[in-house]
């Protein structure tokens, strides 16, 4: 899958993981876990994509996935689960996790 603003994901049936949060003011290494994050993502076995945006400290990202085991793969990753408490301990506020399964897609 080609990754630009808008994720090239397949035909459905696959799944989405929609993180939305809000920042503390906390910018301690964030900006590099965030891009790292990203970047380890991308190797995982199942990643399809990821669309992220984030404005005045409200954030959103929808990382897609091929199925629920990988995305229990993902949040296991040992990378990944520092970051998770990095971000409970300082740099969200606030946030919402959801775990959704694509059934259609349209484009244009």
């Amino acid at each position: 899958m080609t990754q630009g603003p808008l994720a090239d994901t397949p035909a459905p049936p696959y799944y989405a993981v929609i993180f939305s949060s809000l920042r503390t003011s906390v910018e301690d290494g964030y900006a590099a876990m965030a891009q790292r994050m990203l970047n380890l993502a991308a190797q995982q076995p199942g990643y399809l994509g990821v669309e992220s945006a984030r404005d005045d400290g409200a954030g959103i990202t929808v990382s897609y996935w091929s199925s629920l085991e990988a995305i229990r793969a993902w949040k296991e990753n040992a990378e990944h689960r520092e970051a998770q408490r990095l971000g409970h301990a300082q740099w969200y506020a606030a946030f919402r996790l959801r775990v959704a399964k694509v059934e259609r897609e349209y484009r244009l």
